[in-house]
Order: C-alpha cells, then structure tokens, then sequence
C-alpha cells in the first residue's frame, strides 16, 4: 500500500513563514509609502540611485525585482515628475545612467524614515545580537538559493 505524498506542513514550513513575513513587511511599507505618493518599487529605485547614482535601467530593474520593461515605464513617470534625471544620449554604449534630483532626494528622505519606522517596528522585539543574527541566517538562506547549485 503505497503512501500519498506528503504536502509542506504550513504551519511549520520556514519557507511559508517567510513568504508570509515578506507580505507583511511589503504591505506596511506600501501603507506608509502611499500617503506620500510612492509604491515600494518606486521607493527601492530611489534608494537605489541615492546609494549608486549612475546605474541603468537593467541594474535597477535587478535591484528592485522587476523587469526591464516595468523599471523604463517607471523611470519615465520619475523623469516626469522631477525625481530623476537621464541623458538623451548615452555616454557610453546603450545605457542611460540615471541620477536623482534634488527633488528626489528630498522625497527619498521621507520616504526612508516612513520605511526605516516600519523595519523598526517589525524588529521591535529583538535586541542588536539578535537583529545580527537574523540578517546573518537570512544572508545565508539567500547565499544557498542563489549559488547557482540546484
């Protein structure tokens, strides 16, 4: 008599957990961004550039988890609005490199310390050795997945 196969058992699956975690932290980070007019992407390209000015299109779809495609319509609704700015012609090969405005920055500001309350308060209960350690193993889960071993 054979066995079913066994499902992930959710309510102690990590990998559930922190799909779950992930959620939570993205829809507080879109409640306290959304009053000021960003979404987190939004936010994460800003931050992007304020911490690396100069990167293009593919290095911050990359770093914001979105296709290239959604990162070029969102860098033109920034370039509208007066957050960034880009070349009409690139300098070197085909890529724009992309800079925040003064308007950028002054918006980023808010928008990090609307962010950096919301990490606060989801790191609350934990004291610096343990805040260490989370980002610790959590590097580590990402440094297992994305080794390139399957």
């Amino acid at each position: 008599m054979s066995q079913e196969p066994r499902g992930v058992e959710l309510g102690t699956s990590l990998g559930y957990l922190l799909k779950e975690a992930s959620s939570a932290l993205r829809a507080s980070m879109e409640a306290v961004l959304r009053p000021l007019g960003m979404t987190v992407t939004h936010y994460s390209c800003l931050e992007l550039l304020a911490q690396r000015p100069g990167l293009s299109n593919s290095d911050l779809a990359r770093g914001t988890f979105v296709s290239r495609q959604s990162m070029n319509v969102l860098l033109l609704a920034l370039e509208r609005d007066g957050f960034v700015t880009r070349p009409d012609k690139a300098p070197v090969g085909k890529a724009l490199p992309t800079q925040l405005t003064a308007l950028g920055r002054s918006r980023l500001a808010s928008a990090s310390a609307a962010v950096r309350a919301v990490e606060e308060r989801m790191l609350g209960a934990l004291d610096d050795a343990s805040r260490l350690e989370a980002r610790r193993i959590l590097s580590g889960f990402v440094t297992s997945l994305t080794s390139g071993d399957t």
